[in-house]
């Protein structure tokens, strides 16, 4: 990737000098020189500031920056987030290096989830690329951004397997399956924390939800998790130890309570597990006022032993809230936490300090003043280009009837709905330090691509939604959802007559981008009735119909789906989410993505998803039984499968051939199929592998992804993809919590989605 080598001489800047303090001479990154000069470092502190390096505060209107300051001053704050310019970060980090006593530099955090300033599309649409590339360019340009803004540390990647769409910051996540989110987790914390965190355009990752959070109950946010040893260590921890192994600094702990206990105060998790079996020498980080919650939990019993409960469990850092500076002291006192616990926690701190660089150089990320951008939001710091090659691969074709998409540039075409005009829900959740007017629109991209060829008519048609108590909800913190005052009526009559007007009708709906957020879980996975009317009153015009859906979730589409021609499945984009989608409409590019989550038919099917065990009764469609697994008042599966994602052209898999009919443990087999292109127009696909575990001694998924490899083939173009199986990908969690591979028969599945597909298998020895 040319663009790579340019980021690194994008930006020539002389590193400030160092201060003249011991600490800030030439330190090696390297275990040894850490450990020992923070043992050193452990010596000179106090027990207050050992305590402020515990403190992680956010700037808000509960922090003004001026009080923040003073706190600098006294040693009382480790690190800050939610600060995201150089003069500002420039100004903390000088007051803790010229006024307080042992100069200790501060870390600066934000949520980078999918990029600082360029956004990129959603986690969702990043795992529909299937492209592990695509997610190392997200990384760098992301990691490149922050650490220009001066930041040293992300809250992500997030890798919380996610199968209920209720759940809103399934958004934020790579989807259901256990595997392809470990490896795009894993993918990004290589990107973004580079060589070495403490490289000048690298930052630090911070791996979330620990653990288990995409498993709430009812998929209500801050729920309980419940569930048995077996699922967890099979389903849900594998992103986050490949995301440790892959070298995340960080660890962000989740708000949830597994099994019982809060994983705030869960020294299972935290001790036990992340630090004695996994080795994790980095940095644990409460959420948002998590250990305050611990009371609510019921897990202490007031302030106080909430400290005590959280430190002894392994809590490292506290975020934004005040109680590891109110009542450690006395704990350490009374001797209920103990110096050696605290030493603990501090160094942990420090050590991700010293691994950042920060010790060598606490200005490394933000360079000399004279270095600062004279317009923060300078549109030459954007990577437009990047972000629109990716956004493509995050588009999935849902259903193109008759050959309707592409769209020919010359015509009418009527843009109407809700979401087609809008800057700020375009760029979805989480996105940073994006400036919402620097995003482009659906009908701006059209109109873009379209140019003098044609024309292009627009009306709003709908509002997101007639609720009034959900738009309220949605604009609580930010003036997010523009209400167009007019009639429903009226603003559809005006969509019709647009419609009458035009070749075809592009509508654009489904969510704000607030509705699939942090708490914003849904009961109803449907598009707003709003939009639904609207929907229905374009179909009646007889007009080709194209749906193109905006949101952060799977959602109920049935309906959509028999009145569509053509439906294209754009989640959020990002800022340069309205060309990359006028590149697919028009057909100058040929979408290839891959859906990451099963689609439900209604939100009574949840949780419906691709790798679920059989049962002893499993429903058969093709020859159904009462007495088996089922609904009986609605079709059984998922309306779009795992994997599923249509193209311009099509392709043909053939059968599976085995390299050999059975495998030793220290063995391999490798499974191929031969690839085609059998349409008229070159294109990408995601060829996909799955296993399954015949007979065990416990039941098993009826399939699991094991590999995949996207390719490209122009027209009659054939290709050979094969994939190698060792016995790691055999193994599993067994009734005794044993980790191993069973011997026995093993299928083999090969297609283009998890639905679709072909049929080997081989004997583990």
């Amino acid at each position: 990737m040319k663009w790579l080598c340019s980021l690194g001489v994008a930006v020539s800047l002389a590193l400030q000098p160092a201060l003249a303090d011991e600490r800030t001479d030439a330190h090696p990154l390297t275990p040894q020189a850490r450990d020992a000069f923070v043992s050193k470092l452990l010596q000179e502190m106090t027990v207050d500031e050992k305590i402020g390096q515990l403190r992680l505060i956010s700037v808000g209107p509960d922090n003004p920056k001026e009080a923040i300051r003073e706190m600098i001053k006294k040693g009382q704050v480790g690190a800050i987030f939610n600060t995201v310019t150089r003069p500002d970060i420039r100004v903390m980090q000088d007051q803790a290096m010229a006024l307080s006593r042992l100069k200790i530099p501060l870390f600066f955090a934000f949520d980078v989830v999918h990029g600082q300033r360029t956004v990129f599309p959603i986690s969702l649409g990043l795992a529909s690329s299937f492209n592990l590339d695509a997610v190392k360019t997200v990384g760098k340009v992301s990691a490149y951004e922050a650490a220009d803004d001066g930041l040293n540390m992300t809250w992500a990647p997030m890798v919380d397997v996610s199968r209920d769409p209720r759940w809103g910051r399934a958004s934020e996540g790579f989807g259901e399956d256990t595997y392809l989110t470990a490896m795009m987790g894993k993918t990004m914390v290589e990107a973004m924390q580079g060589k070495s965190p403490a490289d000048r355009y690298s930052v630090m990752t911070s791996v979330k939800h620990f653990a288990a959070y995409g498993a709430v109950e009812g998929g209500k946010e801050y729920n309980t998790v419940d569930m048995s040893s077996q699922r967890l260590f099979n389903d849900y921890m594998p992103p986050y130890k490949a995301a440790l192994d892959a070298g995340s600094g960080g660890v962000m702990i989740a708000l949830n309570s597994l099994n019982g206990t809060p994983a705030a105060s869960d020294p299972w998790l935290l001790k036990d597990l992340l630090r004695g079996e996994w080795g994790f020498k980095g940095i644990t980080i409460s959420d948002h006022g998590a250990i305050k919650e611990l009371i609510k939990h019921g897990t202490a019993a007031d302030p106080e032993d909430a400290v005590r409960v959280a430190v002894k469990s392994g809590v490292d850092m506290s975020m934004a809230d005040e109680y590891y500076s109110k009542y450690l002291p006395g704990l350490i006192k009374s001797g209920k936490v103990t110096m050696a616990e605290l030493d603990d926690a501090a160094r942990h701190v420090l050590n991700v300090k010293y691994d950042m660089g920060l010790f060598n150089d606490p200005y490394s990320h933000l360079g000399p003043k004279e270095s600062d951008p004279a317009d923060t939001n300078a549109e030459s710091r954007l990577h437009r280009k990047e972000a629109r090659e990716v956004a493509r691969e995050s588009l999935v074709l849902l259903k193109n009837r008759l050959d309707t998409l592409p769209l020919k540039k010359s015509g009418t075409v009527a843009v109407v709905g809700p979401l087609a005009d809008s800057k700020r829900d375009v760029m979805g959740s989480w996105s940073a330090a994006g400036v919402i007017d620097q995003s482009v629109t659906v009908l701006t991209g059209i109109k873009n691509a379209m140019g003098e060829s044609g024309k292009v008519i627009y009306a709003k048609g709908a509002n997101v939604t007639d609720d009034k108590g959900i738009v309220d909800f949605l604009n609580q913190y930010e003036p997010a959802v523009q209400v167009d005052e007019r009639t429903p009526q009226a603003m559809i009559d005006e969509a019709v007559n647009a419609a009458k007007q035009a070749d075809v009708v592009v509508a654009v709906v489904g969510e704000a981008q607030g509705m699939a957020h942090e708490a914003s879980s849904r009961t109803d996975i449907t598009i707003p009735q709003s939009q639904r009317n609207l929907i229905a009153a374009l179909k009646a015009t007889g007009k080709p119909l194209v749906l193109v859906l905006m949101n952060g979730r799977p959602l109920a589409l049935v309906k959509e789906d028999q009145q569509a021609d053509a439906m294209l499945e754009t989640w959020f984009a990002g800022t340069e989410g309205g060309n990359a989608i006028a590149d697919v409409l028009f057909g100058d590019y040929n979408p290839s993505g891959k859906l990451p989550i099963s689609f439900p038919r209604s939100v009574g099917q949840i949780p419906v998803y691709y790798s679920h065990l059989n049962t002893g009764r499993p429903y058969n469609a093709d020859k159904p039984n009462k007495y088996t697994s089922r609904y009986f008042d609605e079709a059984n599966g998922p309306l779009y499968p795992f994997g599923y994602g249509l193209s311009y052209t099509t392709f043909k898999v053939s059968p599976v051939k085995m390299s050999a009919p059975s495998m030793k443990r220290d063995g391999k087999v490798t499974a191929s199929v031969e690839v085609t292109n059998t349409g008229k127009r070159e294109g990408a696909t995601v060829i996909q592998m799955y296993v399954q575990d015949v007979t065990a001694s416990m039941s098993r998924p009826v399939k699991q992804l094991r590999g995949f490899e996207k390719i490209d083939l122009k027209p009659g173009e054939t290709k050979t993809i094969t994939f190698p199986i060792d016995v790691n990908a055999l193994k599993f969690w067994n009734q005794r919590m044993k980790y191993d591979a069973e011997p026995g028969k093993f299928n083999v599945f090969i297609g283009l989605d998890s639905a679709r597909v072909n049929q080997g298998e081989f004997e583990l020895l």
